[in-house]
């Protein structure tokens, strides 16, 4: 696990699940390998951090962890323009 020793914020831990849609498995693999710049940007700027996605092939499901500096950025994100823009890059394939 990543800890850095100069850490002044107690962060929280963030877990959250997600469904790929059948036979888009591949896609969504193709999408996040990466993410857009702008997008890792916004996830550090908002105080994410170990921001990490697990994919079960069996059941298409998707477990999401990070670790968040607080829940009210967190939560902001979902307003942020890069975020509606990927949701919608996403939309067809989740």
């Amino acid at each position: 696990m990543n800890t850095p020793s100069d850490r002044s914020v107690r962060l929280l831990r963030n877990a959250f699940t997600m469904t790929v849609n059948l036979g888009k498995s591949e896609e969504y693999a193709r999408r996040h390998n990466p993410i857009w710049p702008e997008l890792a940007i916004l996830l550090k700027d908002h105080g994410v951090h170990n921001y990490s996605i697990f994919y079960l092939q069996s059941t298409r499901q998707l477990f999401g962890y990070a670790e968040i500096e607080d829940e009210a950025q967190w939560a902001s994100i979902a307003q942020d323009g890069v975020c509606k823009r990927w949701w919608e890059h996403m939309s067809e394939i989740m």
